[in-house]
């Protein structure tokens, strides 16, 4: 195959060599990268590249999975409780609520002892119940993570799965940890409260990107390159910057992410099963907070698809590191929240080509002026993982934002009135 499919580092990623670096090399006009003539064909050519390298995969199957939360749930639906039928969570948050407000707390326990994974994803169960249900759902999901990893029937690659999940289940299951939400199957989704979610009056949710699932959802080398690290420190920055405020982070990877580059994480059929989870959840948390999201990479992809849907109490969207919102322009999104983008200098998504061709690709360019979003400063982040770490203008701007005191962001420079008109 040529390397003209590589005149991006997007492309080159793909397909791992360099003996053509731009198209100029091939005797193309001047001008010809920046016309749209170019963009629509590097378009097609990534494309290609991506259908040759994965296949045209579409949305991963589950197909022979098992569905330990669908049994979870059936048990819940089947089941009485002193004499009277559970309630159907399909009620809405408020009635679930309501429910277990008039159980005692034992009652309360009992059930989340008897279906974890149902009452641990349950919106509008007491968070403190669900972190409890979750931790019970965790350790029966370790228990067949160590069975597996001892299974002579597995390959050698299998059993080390195995145990890399059974040590991640273990670190989730550690004193002190809030684990909002959690599903075992296939590769795993899971969330996570970083401090008082019950009475937080601002709650920010970060939305990870591709390459998110259980294994991943922490690090322990650079751990801010992973959804709890992103979390955690925003959570902290967010204190450091307002500590009377009463904040709660959520790590967000309950939605199923694109594994790596490929056509996946071209598409947009995870995006839209994730806004519409993505949604579900926000409608759930506490009455009176207010939300702001921080969604990366292709978490802004589904931020953007949720945001014509997200409740009036998400005031804030903060996309990084973006190949774009399935917009043409912050307007097309039709959400009355603010919406702010950056992007650091050697991020490589800039390479990506923004827009949308036969389904593939995300739209327009967040942090492009004709966008119209408020554009951040991303000065200290490095590449595309970089934007939480401690010290970045990036993390501070975004515990600004979370914490409502927008007027003190500090703008990219090229719109240095990104907060002009803001209190």
């Amino acid at each position: 195959m040529s390397c003209l499919t590589q005149s991006t580092s997007a492309a080159r990623r793909l397909l791992g060599c360099s003996a053509v670096t731009s198209f100029s090399e091939l005797g193309a006009p001047p001008g010809f990268l920046q016309s749209s003539a170019w963009r629509a064909a590097l378009a097609l050519v990534v494309v290609f590249v991506m259908l040759a390298v994965t296949g045209w995969t579409g949305i991963r199957g589950t197909k022979g999975d098992t569905d330990p939360l669908g049994s979870s749930r059936a048990a819940w639906a089947g089941a009485t409780f002193h004499g009277h039928r559970l309630p159907d969570p399909a009620v809405g948050p408020h009635r679930i609520a309501a429910f277990f407000a008039k159980l005692r707390k034992a009652d309360r326990l009992r059930l989340a002892d008897r279906y974890p994974l149902a009452v641990g994803n349950m919106a509008g169960a007491p968070a403190t119940l669900r972190y409890h249900a979750n931790h019970r759902a965790l350790d029966r999901a370790r228990a067949v993570a160590e069975r597996r990893s001892h299974d002579a029937r597995l390959t050698p690659e299998g059993r080390q799965d195995a145990g890399r999940l059974m040590h991640r289940l273990e670190s989730l299951m550690r004193p002190g940890r809030q684990i909002l939400s959690f599903d075992p199957a296939a590769g795993g989704r899971a969330a996570e409260v970083f401090g008082d979610l019950t009475h937080a009056r601002r709650v920010s949710v970060v939305v990870p990107g591709v390459d998110t699932n259980l294994v991943n959802f922490e690090r322990t080398r650079r751990a801010d390159t992973a959804p709890v690290g992103m979390a955690s420190s925003l959570y902290g920055a967010e204190r450091a910057a307002r500590p009377d405020a009463r904040t709660a982070v959520i790590a967000w990877a309950d939605y199923t992410a694109p594994a790596g580059i490929g056509v996946d994480a071209a598409a947009g059929q995870l995006a839209q099963a994730g806004a519409q989870r993505l949604t579900s959840m926000v409608g759930a948390l506490p009455a009176g907070a207010d939300v702001s999201l921080f969604c990366h990479s292709y978490g802004s992809v589904v931020c953007g698809v949720a945001a014509r849907e997200l409740p009036s109490r998400v005031g804030d969207i903060v996309v990084a590191g973006s190949p774009g919102m399935r917009a043409r322009d912050a307007a097309a999104l039709h959400t009355d929240a603010r919406v702010w983008a950056m992007r650091d200098a050697d991020d490589w998504i800039q390479d990506v080509p923004y827009l949308e061709l036969g389904g593939l690709g995300h739209g327009a360019d967040p942090v492009d002026p004709a966008f119209g979003s408020r554009v951040l400063s991303a000065a200290g982040a490095e590449g595309h993982a970089g934007y939480f770490a401690h010290g970045t203008r990036s993390l501070a701007n975004f515990a600004l934002v979370g914490v409502g005191a927008v007027a003190g962001v500090s703008c990219a420079s090229d719109d240095g009135d990104c907060a002009a008109d803001l209190a």
